[in-house]
């Protein structure tokens, strides 16, 4: 199961999102930890405690950058200045590749500050394949785009969310941030095959993974990330790893955050599922 080409970093296993809660526990501990992933916007910022505790972070351990708020399917051009702090971030950080979501958010300069779900036409595909290559290019670093987990659905749809993505990421010559937990949420919510998703989608272009736990009511599934991972996902999240190949994997756990060492415990969980998909691959093999 060898590296793809937006797959360098097989090396990097498993990854913890960085968290308040957990901030003194990592500097006095040192805990033994792949990676963490930062959200970007928090360490936007000119000066204070966020980047002092983010340069003890650096100085022990590889981060990775996820935004929340490029919103790279909106019509709007990129913000130069928000590129522009973000770029000074990259710099410091040296993050091997960044990710942000397939979505969009903004209308006109005005920002709902959520992550909203694309239309899947070939002309927003265009657009979107567009601004993901202008960022990339002022950016200067690898860029993965990563699917959402939606709750309402456009008439205008022109094509499933798998073949809009594949174009998209086609078009930008952009990677992927397959978060396997929004594929299966999204599933339940607009009655689709996850499989037939994960079948469907470029490999190759898969950079990173996201697994969280999510929850069930009575008429749809919400993305909450405020508990373990459920069974339907690490299964999803095993048929990924056969498909697309070792890759490195983030628990996203955001909500009704507990300790450090159950976070930790429970990311940790994906090596057992990572070694049962290097199994069957190893079986299949002539």
């Amino acid at each position: 199961m060898p590296a793809n080409r937006f797959n360098g970093h097989t090396d990097y296993g498993i990854g913890l999102g960085l968290r308040v809660p957990h901030y003194g526990h990592i500097l006095e501990k040192k805990p033994l930890v792949g990676w963490f992933e930062i959200i970007s916007e928090t360490f936007m910022v000119d000066g204070g405690r966020p980047l002092e505790v983010l340069d003890e972070i650096l100085a022990q351990y590889r981060v990775v950058q996820h935004g929340v708020s490029l919103y790279l399917g909106s019509a709007d051009r990129p913000d130069r200045a928000h590129l522009k702090r973000l770029k000074a971030l990259v710099k410091r950080t040296r993050t091997p590749w960044l990710s942000d979501h397939l979505c969009w958010g903004s209308v006109d300069g005005t920002y709902s500050h959520d992550l909203l779900p694309m239309p899947y036409t070939h002309a927003a595909a265009r657009r979107t394949a567009e601004k993901i290559r202008q960022v990339r290019d002022c950016l200067e670093v690898p860029l993965c785009v990563e699917n959402v987990s939606s709750y309402a659905a456009f008439h205008q749809s022109e094509m499933t969310e798998w073949e809009f993505l594949t174009e998209v990421v086609e078009r930008a010559d952009c990677g992927i941030l397959l978060d396997v937990n929004n594929i299966y949420v999204s599933s339940r919510n607009h009655d689709f095959d996850p499989y037939a998703y994960l079948d469907g989608i470029p490999h190759h272009r898969v950079g990173q993974m996201h697994i969280a736990g999510h929850t069930r009511f009575e008429k749809y599934l919400l993305d909450t990330h405020d508990h373990p991972v459920l069974d339907p996902v690490w299964k999803l999240y095993t048929h990924a790893i056969r498909r697309c190949g070792v890759t490195a994997t983030l628990l996203e756990w955001d909500d009704r955050i507990p300790s450090f060492d159950e976070v930790h415990a429970e990311a940790l969980k994906a090596n057992a599922y990572i070694a049962e998909a290097r199994q069957a691959h190893a079986v299949a093999r002539p």
